[in-house]
């Protein structure tokens, strides 16, 4: 059996990767318990990115404000 990889990069990666699961689904290539557990982590990864560029605008605020103190 072939390893199958999904891209999980950036929040259009896991949107289509989301795409193929439910497609998937839909055709009954893939178990609803299956599907559930991969989108399940689909949703965990898409929060993680959320987190991290919610963090990063964070930092480039602070920087910013950091730089108007002087």
């Amino acid at each position: 059996m072939s390893r199958k990889r999904l891209r999980l990069s950036t929040p259009s990666d896991v949107r289509k990767a989301m795409t193929k699961i439910a497609n998937a689904l839909y055709n009954g290539e893939i178990e609803p318990k299956e599907a559930n557990a991969i989108l399940y982590a689909c949703n965990s990864v898409l929060s993680s990115i959320r987190i991290d560029e919610q963090q990063k605008k964070i930092d480039e605020l602070e920087q910013l404000l950091n730089s108007q103190d002087l």
